[in-house]
């Protein structure tokens, strides 16, 4: 397998090399520091994070506006049947992908069965409800539900509506994990897997008339220790993200910096199915053990507010109830883990950590857990698929990992990724508690403009967190830095796009 990727990858190299010519004689560039996508083929793209780097090849049906709610994308207009249980899209005209296969209601469907059917497919169970889709016409494609989902049409504007080019999966379904084939406001011409993706603007890409950006490179984010310096010389115009206790260094040295509502919030994994998680009394205790203000003042500067949940304050679905659930209290956590047989300095754990989040979190929840009598290392798990993709995600195989969500489009796709059964940051899966899931149930079968939706949300949203032995601990805004020639950034809750940036 690891040759079969380097054959691509070098394939890769060589043919986008061919095609750099033509974009070097754009008139305007960015280089963007974020990060490499999971997989450039929706159907295998792993993380939600991977919508801010795969929309700019694909466009999706749908896509969202400052609120969240979904607006035309692919499709103009969309419609359910009275029963709930069809949801139809009409199409523009006239769209191509970038291999000049025509995207109509056959492409749409073909994507759909493939991503319903593909053994390795990540958003088969984002389309669970989904029985079948059917092309009703040229324009028309209909999704037909075993119940009502109303989610849907929020859910479509993510990597699960980014159609892929049938074309290019008939050929080769591996090539598009590497070389994404798509209809979006680019089209790649260079990859080299863990560097970088070189892009051309694509004139056939439906917004087009606002995208101006003619040459598009999007590398991974450097060490944070680094990263003023970076977009300072030059070799990056926009950064992904500032860390919060330099946004002052940053702004006094002539950079922009955009701090913006983001659906982010951190958490302490936990994980019920391995010791000493499988002790309700040590869950218990873990709850009352962090102090999330100073996770603010310490980490954060200030930027960022207490959530409890995998929603921040302010978003639709954070449900004030949960906040007053647990407060911090260390010494009940101590008579906790006393009562669980361990009285302090007998339990020690290991802590799994991501480098990208190593900002002094990692060391603040070390020292939070010393004063409630625990014991812990830390271990760095890398980055990556092969590595925290693999370890975390797929094999849960910590007790305790630092992680995060970036949200997900529809809150019900949420909570799934964080409590589901399948969820990928569900460190207890497959745990989830059947409270839990009828309750998701009855959101999915609510439209969301009924005057009962708001309270079955939030009982899903308290369910989860209630089921869940994980701690969320504080939500942090967009913080994205960009020379100062760079203007008009369009940041979204969900996501960062580059329709309106200009540069300068």
């Amino acid at each position: 397998m690891r040759r079969l990727f380097t054959v691509l990858a070098a394939g890769l190299l060589v043919a986008g090399c061919g095609g750099s010519g033509k974009q070097e004689a754009g008139h305007s560039k960015l280089r963007w520091a974020f990060m490499l996508p999971t997989s450039w083929d929706p159907v295998t793209s792993r993380t939600g994070a991977d919508i801010n780097t795969i929309s700019l090849a694909y466009a999706s049906l749908t896509r969202l506006d400052k609120q969240g709610e979904a607006q035309p994308g692919l499709a103009q207009k969309w419609r359910f049947s009275d029963d709930g249980k069809a949801l139809t899209f009409d199409l523009r005209k006239g769209l191509t992908f970038s291999d000049d296969t025509v995207l109509d209601a056959a492409a749409v469907k073909a994507f759909y069965d493939r991503a319903l059917s593909q053994k390795d497919s990540f958003i088969k169970r984002d389309l669970g409800g989904v029985e079948s889709v059917s092309a009703d016409g040229p324009l028309a494609v209909t999704f037909h539900l075993r119940e009502p989902d109303y989610q849907l049409p929020t859910i479509l504007a993510g990597r699960v509506g980014a159609i892929a080019s049938p074309t290019a999966a008939a050929k080769d379904k591996a090539k598009l994990a590497l070389w994404p084939v798509g209809a979006g406001p680019f089209r790649i011409t260079e990859f080299v897997p863990e560097s970088h993706a070189y892009f051309e603007k694509n004139p056939g890409y439906w917004d087009a008339a606002n995208i101006h950006i003619d040459r598009f490179e999007l590398t991974n984010a450097p060490d944070p220790a680094t990263v003023i310096a970076a977009l300072l010389s030059g070799s990056i115009d926009v950064a992904g993200r500032i860390p919060p206790r330099r946004v002052e260094e940053a702004k006094g040295r002539g950079l922009t910096v955009a701090i913006a509502p983001s659906l982010n919030v951190r958490d302490v994994s936990i994980n019920r199915n391995r010791p000493p998680f499988d002790n309700p009394r040590v869950v218990e205790a873990l709850r009352y053990a962090f102090d999330r203000d100073e996770f603010i003042r310490t980490v954060t500067a200030g930027l960022a507010t207490v959530s409890h949940q995998p929603f921040p304050a302010g978003n639709a679905a954070f449900d004030a109830s949960v906040e007053k659930l647990w407060g911090y209290d260390p010494g009940k956590a101590r008579a906790l883990l006393r009562e669980a047989g361990y009285p302090p300095g007998k339990l020690a754990i290991e802590i799994a950590v991501n480098p990208v989040m190593n900002d002094g979190l990692p060391e603040l929840v070390q020292a939070q857990l010393a004063r409630v009598g625990v014991k812990s290392t830390l271990r760095i798990v890398p980055p990556g698929s092969s590595t925290w993709q693999s370890e975390v995600y797929i094999a849960k195989r910590p007790a305790l990992a630092l992680d995060g969500t970036i949200g997900r489009e529809s809150p019900v796709q949420n909570l799934l990724a964080t409590y589901g059964p399948e969820g990928i940051m569900n460190l207890s899966g497959p745990y989830a508690a059947p409270a839990f899931l009828q309750a998701l149930d009855a959101v999915r079968r609510t439209p969301t403009s009924d005057p009962a939706y708001a309270a079955r949300l939030h009982a899903a949203v308290r369910a989860g967190v209630e089921q869940s032995p994980s701690n969320y601990l504080y939500s942090e805004p967009w913080i994205v830095g960009a020379r100062a020639g760079v203007k008009n950034l369009n940041i979204l809750p969900s996501q960062i796009r580059w329709e309106g940036v200009t540069v300068q």
